[in-house]
């Protein structure tokens, strides 16, 4: 048998072994004898696993001792083998009837594993409130360990995520560069005329494509280009159609560079054509308050002094934005580049930490327009650490 071609690991074993440490302590706190992760970004981060899976019912378990366990689909078990760090016995994969089955569940396959292994009793840890975690798996989580008391974790492993090793930021900032090019590509090609659909294909290429400059290319965003424009742009999280741009009208790009599942996103303004004097209002107040709120994202603060400091600036520009201005980055699948666990909003105590990474999303959507400019940081002693360098500014095309 031809030995097995394994993908190199993203980290070394000795900080996989390191997270799964901080994991088993956070258990221990939370009083948990197993814990049950069905979140892909968690799963990634605990054991290295990267596959497009996250469609059927997948996990990985961390018991009281020993590697993590890594368990899914029976054909996705080869995709385990050559991803993650523990062995083939840390591999456990359920049979192809047990998927999308009407008459058996995976979770049934995996109470019988966690039976086998005397891990059915005790205090179960699960993430309930996960994308990927549906109330059909928890059911039969709770009929097959009659002997377990099931207890809710959600966010458990997102907060060990909180601050980023050197390698994680090594990551991030390959993806900075991503982005980076990806926003000038845009500037370079949009112009009143161009279909969404060839702008968008022009974002995706340039996301993408190996740059023989930075040595690498980039991976699939965990959220796809956002760009209303006009009135559109009244809503946040609209895509794209095949429609020419329109002269006098903005667009904002909100976009992501994604390295080895490392997420940097940054949103960028641009109007083909003359803006009115309302967008250029509120561009004077986001990129004061944007300024305000960097001078104070420096370790020993906390994520409500940020948006503190933009939201006064709001204030006296007579500005409503009735939504948080930031929240954590990294390590994602879809449908979010987030890390759901603190915000950059007012009330959200959370003390900032040298190596957190936040997206600083500054966005106004008023009425009748969008506009949209964003810095993704780092935190540290100091000012913060910007991971782009794109100017801070709307760019008019006429």
């Amino acid at each position: 048998m031809p030995e097995l071609q394994r993908t190199p690991y993203r980290f070394s074993t000795a900080e996989y072994e390191q997270r799964l440490k901080k994991t088993r302590a956070s258990m221990e706190r939370q009083g948990l004898d197993l814990l049950v992760v069905t979140d892909p970004s968690n799963m990634a981060w605990l054991t290295g696993y990267d596959g497009w899976s996250f469609y059927v019912h997948q996990c990985v378990i961390i018991g009281p001792t020993g590697a993590p366990v890594w368990f899914g689909r029976g054909q996705d078990a080869q995709g385990a083998l050559r991803t993650v760090w523990m062995g083939e016995d840390h591999i456990i994969g359920y049979p192809d009837h047990y998927v999308q089955s009407m008459d058996r569940h995976p979770m049934d396959y995996l109470c019988a594993q966690l039976t086998d292994r005397g891990w059915s009793r005790g205090t179960v840890g699960v993430e309930m409130d996960n994308y990927y975690y549906s109330a059909k798996a928890h059911e039969r989580l709770v009929a097959g360990l009659p002997e377990a008391r099931l207890t809710d974790a959600a966010g458990l492993v997102n907060w060990q995520r909180a601050v980023k090793t050197p390698k994680e930021l090594e990551y991030m900032r390959k993806a900075a560069r991503i982005v980076e090019r990806m926003h000038r590509r845009i500037a370079d090609k949009v112009e009143v005329g161009m279909r969404k659909c060839d702008l968008v294909a022009e974002i995706y290429d340039s996301g993408l494509r190996y740059d023989e400059w930075s040595g690498h290319g980039g991976d699939y965003p965990a959220i796809v280009p956002l760009l209303p424009s006009g009135p559109d742009a009244a809503a946040p999280h609209l895509t794209w159609d095949d429609q020419p741009m329109k002269k006098d009208e903005g667009t904002f790009f909100e976009i992501a560079g994604c390295y080895q599942r490392y997420h940097v996103p940054l949103s960028r303004t641009i109007f083909l054509g003359t803006p009115p004097q309302e967008m250029l209002d509120a561009e004077k107040a986001v990129l004061e308050g944007m300024e305000a709120g960097l001078e104070a994202a420096r370790a020993g603060n906390t994520c409500e002094d940020i948006a503190n400091a933009f939201f006064r600036v709001l204030d006296r520009h007579g500005i409503v934005k009735d939504n948080r201005t930031g929240y954590p980055i990294g390590l994602s699948y879809p449908p979010d580049w987030g890390e759901r666990t603190m915000s950059l909003r007012r009330g959200d105590l959370t003390e900032l930490k040298p190596g957190m990474t936040f997206h600083f999303m500054t966005g106004l959507w008023m009425e009748n327009f969008g506009y949209e400019t964003t810095e993704s940081i780092v935190i540290t002693e100091a000012e913060p650490e910007l991971f782009c360098n794109i100017p801070r500014r709307m760019l008019v095309k006429q």
